[in-house]
């Protein structure tokens, strides 16, 4: 992943390039801007949140978010690859829901991903964590190549990384109950 496109992301900018799973549009977590941004481009549904991508474990903390020890020893068999896990936020931290509340967009959980590629984890070093929906408008099929994305975003985007066709499905959304996996989204990672 380019250094360019690390600066645009880290300046708050949106941009598509390729995730461990589908070309992704990607933005900043912490800025509000381009999580905005993203909303608009992709037309999505306001009360949906995103999927955040991480460059380690230790990014949940950004979030507030702690792990019991039962779900620690979860998320690290499922991690890193290609499974988003919805995390929930300690409610008794009303400044927390308050602060991210444009990213849970009243739903009180964030699905977190810790993808595999060292080459994403190292830009997720560098911009810090990302906000990763699929490059497509909702409801549409995902690019799975940037002249898709292209078309579905032209210019109105800063920046393109080219990497070829991708081949995939999206992540695999699960939730962590009691220890237990409950998938919410069939994708990329097939349990059972």
């Amino acid at each position: 992943m380019t250094s360019g496109a690390a600066a645009i992301l880290r300046r708050g900018g949106v941009g598509i390039l390729p995730t461990d799973t589908l070309y992704g549009i990607v933005g900043q977590a912490f800025s509000r801007e381009a999580v905005r941004r993203i909303y608009l481009l992709r037309r999505r549904n306001p009360k949906k949140p995103m999927i955040i991508l991480i460059g380690d474990i230790g990014d949940l903390r950004l979030f507030g978010i702690r792990l019991t020890p039962q779900t620690k020893a979860a998320v690290r068999v499922l991690w890193p690859g290609k499974v988003s896990v919805l995390l929930d936020f300690p409610l008794r931290n009303k400044r927390l829901l308050r602060t991210f509340s444009y990213l849970h967009r009243g739903t009180k959980s964030l699905a977190f991903r810790l993808p595999a590629p060292q080459a994403l984890r190292s830009l997720l070093r560098k911009t810090g964590p990302l906000v990763a929906p699929s490059a497509n408008f909702e409801g549409e099929p995902p690019a799975l190549t940037p002249a898709v994305a292209r078309a579905y975003f032209g210019d109105r985007v800063d920046f393109y990384l080219d990497r070829g066709r991708r081949a995939g499905k999206p992540s695999t959304l699960v939730r962590l109950e009691k220890g237990r996996v409950v998938v919410l989204r069939e994708g990329a990672v097939r349990f059972g």
